[in-house]
């Protein structure tokens, strides 16, 4: 457990010293996410698996209250700070919230514990995306890998074109799921525990903290850094699923989700700063299972590079789609998803 608090908090201490000190601290969070961390990776590919035991929900609970105090004390810094300042601490914020905030909040959403769920649904709402918890619960784990999950990309597909399809496509097929659920209770829940209506309650109550606490611009500065945030769940669905396709018999029905299905970046600084999130084939197959004891498996696709340097590489598609192409070739993976 000692390197996973050591990778995932060291950037909330250096956005929590920014906060307070500004100068080059916000630049030297920024590096941590960053260079830092895609240097690390370097030394070794592998991150030992452990027994998850209290130390696990502990690190968990103090990243998820950590990162609801950074957003607000972020956010109040950034409006006394310079430009030269303002900036890197946005972009270290945005980095921290997408490859830490967010690798924390899914594992607690399947957490057995649902005060642990609540609060990961509480992170992902303080990021204005709380229908993410519908969709990647109820959708993306039964559809991975199918032309139904909004979020799995298709061969080919550039990353903007994903993002807009996906954003817009996990939100009503999040919402769509939940309402099937609902319709199936009896006696059918009242009108306002629809999960919807607390997503959109809690940004409305995020977004007036924010304006009544620091002001109007900190308001369009949490948009711009939880969108980048955004950007990064994104990118993490966008390269962890690419082009890989569950075969489908002559009955619709999809064969069972397998290691294969998933890519994974074993590398081992970066996967202990996103609680081994990268093992993206094991919490597949395992969701419940907790992230030190996420395994690797033989046969698995594997990336070259950790995941974050990925996804900066998807951000240049043509790039992408060259590097990715030899990949699913081997894979079987040539045809583009229906």
């Amino acid at each position: 457990m000692i390197w996973f608090a050591i990778a995932s908090l060291s950037p909330l201490v250096l956005l929590g010293a920014a906060c307070l000190w500004g100068g080059l601290w916000p630049l030297l969070a920024l590096l941590y996410v960053s260079a830092l961390v895609a240097l690390l990776d370097q030394i070794t590919r592998q991150l030992q698996t452990s027994t998850a035991g209290p130390g696990a929900d502990l690190l968990s609970g103090v990243l998820a209250v950590g990162h609801l105090a950074l957003l607000l004390a972020g956010l109040h810094a950034i409006a006394y700070m310079s430009w030269g300042e303002a900036l890197p601490m946005g972009l270290a914020m945005g980095l921290f919230m997408g490859q830490v905030s967010h690798p924390n909040a899914h594992e607690m959403i399947h957490h057995p514990n649902r005060w642990m769920r609540r609060l990961g649904a509480v992170v992902y709402t303080s990021l204005l995306i709380g229908h993410h918890v519908s969709a990647h619960l109820r959708v993306h784990h039964v559809k991975v890998a199918t032309a139904q999950d909004p979020n799995t990309a298709r061969r080919g597909e550039g990353f903007y074109r994903y993002f807009l399809r996906a954003w817009m496509g996990s939100f009503w097929a999040g919402l769509q799921a939940d309402n099937v659920v609902r319709s199936r209770k009896s006696p059918s829940p009242v009108a306002w525990t629809h999960p919807y209506l607390g997503y959109f309650g809690g940004a409305v109550v995020a977004l007036s903290l924010i304006w009544i606490s620091v002001g109007l611009e900190a308001v369009f500065a949490y948009v711009l850094i939880a969108g980048f945030a955004q950007s990064q769940i994104f990118l993490a669905d966008y390269v962890q699923h690419y082009g890989l396709v569950r075969s489908v018999d002559a009955s619709g029905r999809a064969e069972p989700v397998g290691p294969v299905h998933s890519w994974n970046a074993p590398h081992w600084f970066s996967s202990a700063m996103m609680l081994n999130a990268p093992r993206h084939s094991d919490h597949h197959l395992h969701p419940t299972r907790r992230y030190p004891e996420l395994r690797l498996h033989p046969g698995m696709p594997v990336l070259p590079y950790s995941l974050p340097v990925m996804a900066t590489i998807a951000l240049v598609p043509p790039l992408w789609r060259r590097m990715m192409a030899r990949r699913l070739a081997l894979l079987g993976q040539s045809d583009p998803m229906a």
